[in-house]
């Protein structure tokens, strides 16, 4: 049986709870990158902005090698979460089967985790980092084209 938008925007649906579930997980994550950065900047003495440099001595750096590594694992959380978050939620609006629809949702925030973790944390060689990046990527486009198909 079809539901409408408000019955399945509440938390009586399962899907509905496991996206906002799984979306504050990755919120978090991303947030915990920015402090992850601002954490290695300080380990490494490497200030962009001249006004962050407490100790005169030290001359500004664009250029520390792990700074830079967990600056582009912040970016490509930018470039996958947030696709997730707007595919996950038009996918929960399709009424979709909900052990499927958590799964993915979940598949979608651990490989993100994982991904972070073999990039920036303890660095792993691949194909660690795209097997994980794969995940989350293979998992969206799924739900982008079931999303696209419905609306045929």
């Amino acid at each position: 049986m079809a539901k409408n938008a408000f019955e399945l925007l509440t938390l009586e649906n399962e899907v509905f709870k496991a996206y906002l579930f799984w979306s504050a997980v990755l919120v978090l994550k991303m947030l915990f990158m920015s402090l992850l950065t601002g954490f290695m900047r300080f380990r490494t003495q490497t200030f962009i902005n001249p006004e962050d440099i407490l100790d005169k001595r030290i001359k500004v750096k664009y250029d520390n090698p792990d700074v830079e590594r967990c600056r582009r694992a912040h970016r490509n959380d930018l470039e996958n979460i947030l696709p997730f978050f707007v595919i996950g939620f038009l996918y929960l609006l399709i009424n979709p089967d909900a052990k499927l629809a958590i799964n993915l949702f979940r598949a979608c925030a651990i490989s993100r985790i994982v991904h972070t973790f073999v990039y920036a944390v303890v660095v792993i060689p691949q194909p660690s980092r795209i097997l994980a990046f794969l995940v989350c990527a293979l998992a969206t486009t799924y739900m982008a084209l079931q999303v696209a198909l419905t609306a045929l």
